[in-house]
């Protein structure tokens, strides 16, 4: 009896799923639902015409793959560090490292090794460029996951260059040039994004002490509605310039598409302020992808940028 009870007592305390339940409460760790954000990777090839040409498909999976490793070793760091603090949240409670189904030394030591790999592999088989910007970003995440998210308007600085290093790494792996209109759009469409989120996570959370990032009780609402109304105007006028920016130059194509793909834009702008307006902008992601209008308008602004590039 006493054999069989200490058994029982055994399998109660024993983590679910054994030995697959540590890899895959790692795997959920490290968001592979936010891995989709990586494939920014392509932005900068595709804007240039480069996407398709040779050997560019095997660089951009190699940088979009270091680059997932090195986001997922910050996210492995952070929740072993916030395990404590997460556990008192009503939603990230449920994350494998705060329910204890990933033991805290097992995901610094997942996530230092993620850190240590993604970089040194960088080196080996990247142009330098890219492995100093895969390094920067490793350590401003990590300076982040320490100290930066305590810090106002820091913490939306520090989001928001994530984003443009996204964006920027695929054209340094190729040595395409970057257009400053490109930047300046990728950077202030990035803040757009995070501020709205921050806004809809103010606005979900009045009230409710304890459910969110301390921090938000920092921030007004008035503040954050601000600054994504401020980055969308100042996104939509760079993107703007950059879609006029090859001036009196004729086109040979059927329509001056690269133009007209401005109206695509601006309706997804201002489709996307919908949901930030109501306070349900979360991951940019999600919303994206959960609003059928909002991609169908970014699959027509894809086709009418595509068409530009093919000169078609």
């Amino acid at each position: 009896m006493t054999l069989l009870r200490e058994r029982t007592d055994r399998r109660q305390a024993a983590p679910p799923g054994g030995g697959g339940g540590l890899l895959t409460g790692l795997l959920l760790t490290a968001r592979p639902k936010q891995w989709v954000k990586n494939v920014l990777v392509i932005a900068a090839p595709a804007a240039a015409g480069e996407l398709f040409t040779p050997g560019t498909p095997t660089r951009l999976a190699l940088v979009f793959v270091l680059f997932t490793a090195c986001a997922a070793a910050v996210y492995l760091v952070n929740d072993a560090r916030d395990a404590e603090a997460d556990r008192a949240h009503p939603v990230k409670c449920r994350r494998p490292v705060a329910a204890g189904r990933v033991p805290v030394p097992a995901a610094y030591a997942a996530g230092i090794t993620l850190g240590v790999l993604a970089p040194v592999a960088a080196v080996r088989l990247c142009p330098p460029e890219v492995a100093a910007l895969l390094t920067g970003y490793l350590v401003m995440q990590l300076a982040y996951c320490v100290r930066l998210k305590h810090v106002l308007v820091v913490d939306l600085a520090v989001v928001t260059t994530g984003f443009v290093m996204r964006a920027v790494i695929g054209g340094l792996a190729l040595g395409i040039p970057l257009s400053r209109w490109f930047l300046i759009t990728a950077g202030f469409g990035a803040l757009f994004m995070v501020a709205a989120k921050r806004y809809s996570e103010a606005v979900q959370m009045t009230g409710k002490a304890g459910a969110t990032r301390a921090l938000l009780t920092e921030y007004t609402t008035g503040y954050l509605r601000f600054v994504w109304q401020l980055a969308a105007g100042v996104a939509v006028l760079g993107y703007c310039l950059w879609a006029l920016e090859e001036g009196g130059v004729p086109h040979t194509s059927v329509l001056p598409w690269r133009q007209l793909s401005v109206v695509a834009f601006v309706l997804a702008v201002l489709r996307y302020a919908v949901f930030a307006d109501r306070g349900t902008a979360g991951e940019p992601e999600d919303v994206v992808l959960g609003d059928r209008a909002l991609a169908v308008i970014g699959l027509v602004w894809a086709a009418m940028y595509a068409l530009a590039v093919a000169d078609w």
